[in-house]
């Protein structure tokens, strides 16, 4: 390790994969009752199961991007964290106030609010939480150098917190109630998580392919600018049926539609900079990971979002299984390969050991990005179909849903070899090392940069 307090981010990936291990389990609980729709009813509700699948799926990503900011910034400002005590705290009160809140949806206990369920008291903690990290991260970079990467980064995390607060403000008018709700769902996931995205994706280039820094941080300016154009107006498209003025059509669909470009211009920075690059790494599934996550965030976020976002066609297609799939893919894609991404390069170090069964980590990444590319398919022509029944033909919604059960039954079979994939993961990652460095090593090849 170059610098000591690097490991502090040991812990947060650890708690990041469990979670993601609890995140798709209920997922596939969910998928389940679609497929038998009274499986499990009196033990928990099919609303219950969707509300832990998506809570944790939040929960974990935002440990995961922790983590990995604090394994990036004492190499990044050239200085030891702040407070590594802080980060503990830290990371103890945010998995408590996630598990607090996954058994109180269990025992019915949460806001009702799409994503944002979470009690008053454990949104609070989350926020404490979120703060102790953007104070210990913003004090490391200010002691130290700045980069780029490193201000980029902070900058996103800080946005993310600022647009969390919306979180508190529940008005009794629903329409101003979804205008504000869109404020933390949309712009975190289209907007500042994608600068989150781009300046991981620059330090991994870096670190993998030798690139000099100054190219990378150009593409990395351009990327940002082109994300917070077209991502911040981009949350008309979500304006279209809510009661907004009808301006927001036009706004929406022309944003929302230049959203495809910067997730285009991550694969081309990408791909550009290992072809550009002269360092043969050895951590080949972290440079799988990371190429893997640009294209499916292309697909996931970009061509799936844009196959519904103009809104002459969100008329007939919102609410559908369409937006299913391009929610799944866009995730998976955009944020859940990212995070994998950082935790393959960063595990061997952390450990102590050079990559050493790459092959199953590669497994794993064919697996699960194979089963949510078929999962999305099925998704998708269930949505097609569905909005045909539902939007033009005018036949009930539970009358449609029987006409779906061969796409849903696909969709768990999917589900399955997802979950399977993420076992293998967590396996690859975690499991006993099979070469440990050597003794009186400062640090490891695979960190070379």
């Amino acid at each position: 390790m170059k610098y000591e307090t690097q490991k502090v981010a040991y812990p947060f990936f650890i708690a990041a994969l469990l979670l993601f291990a609890g995140q798709v389990s209920f997922g596939l609980l969910a998928g389940a009752v679609y497929v038998w729709p009274d499986f499990f009813a009196d033990f928990m509700p099919f609303h219950i199961m969707r509300m832990s699948h998506t809570n944790l799926l939040l929960v974990w990503l935002l440990i995961g991007f922790f983590g990995a900011t604090y394994y990036l910034l004492p190499e990044e400002a050239e200085t030891e964290i702040h407070s590594p005590m802080i980060a503990y705290i830290q990371l103890g009160i945010f998995v408590f106030a996630g598990a607090a809140a996954l058994i109180s949806y269990q025992f019915g206990i949460h806001e009702g609010r799409e994503f944002l369920e979470q009690p008053l008291w454990i949104k609070i903690l989350l926020t404490i939480s979120f703060l102790m990290f953007l104070y210990n991260g913003t004090r490391t970079l200010m002691a130290g150098r700045k980069t780029a990467i490193s201000i980029v980064l902070l900058l996103g995390l800080w946005l993310a917190a600022i647009f969390w607060l919306f979180a508190f403000y529940n008005p009794a008018n629903l329409s101003l109630d979804k205008m504000y709700w869109w404020y933390v769902v949309h712009i975190w996931v289209e907007g500042v998580w994608g600068l989150i995205m781009a300046s991981l994706l620059a330090y991994l280039l870096i670190k993998l392919t030798g690139v000099d820094r100054e190219i990378i941080e150009k593409w990395l300016y351009v990327i940002v600018g082109l994300v917070l154009f077209s991502g911040l107006l981009g949350t008309g498209h979500h304006y279209y049926w809510i009661g907004t003025p009808g301006y927001w059509q036009p706004i929406g669909s022309f944003f929302s539609a230049l959203e495809v470009v910067p997730l285009f211009a991550m694969v081309a920075f990408a791909f550009y900079m290992f072809w550009r690059g002269n360092r043969n790494h050895p951590n080949k599934s972290a440079i799988l990971w990371t190429l893997g996550c640009t294209v499916m965030a292309f697909f996931g976020a970009g061509v799936w979002g844009f196959m519904h976002t103009l809104s002459w066609v969100n008329y007939y297609s919102h609410g559908t299984q369409v937006t299913a799939a391009h929610g799944h893919l866009a995730f998976y894609g955009a944020y859940v390969m990212l995070n994998l991404a950082i935790i393959t390069f960063a595990m061997p170090q952390l450990r102590g050991k050079r990559p050493y069964n790459q092959i199953r980590n590669m497994w794993s990444f064919w697996l699960m990005t194979g089963g949510m590319a078929f999962m999305t398919f099925t998704l998708t022509f269930a949505g097609v179909i569905q909005t045909h029944l539902q939007r033009v033909m005018d036949i009930r919604y539970m009358v449609a849903q029987d006409d779906l059960t061969l796409f849903y039954a696909m969709r768990f079979g999917s589900g399955v070899i997802v979950v399977i994939g993420a076992l293998l993961f967590l396996w690859a990652t975690l499991g006993k090392p099979r070469e440990q460095v050597p003794t009186g090593a400062t640090h490891i090849a695979t960190d070379a940069a």
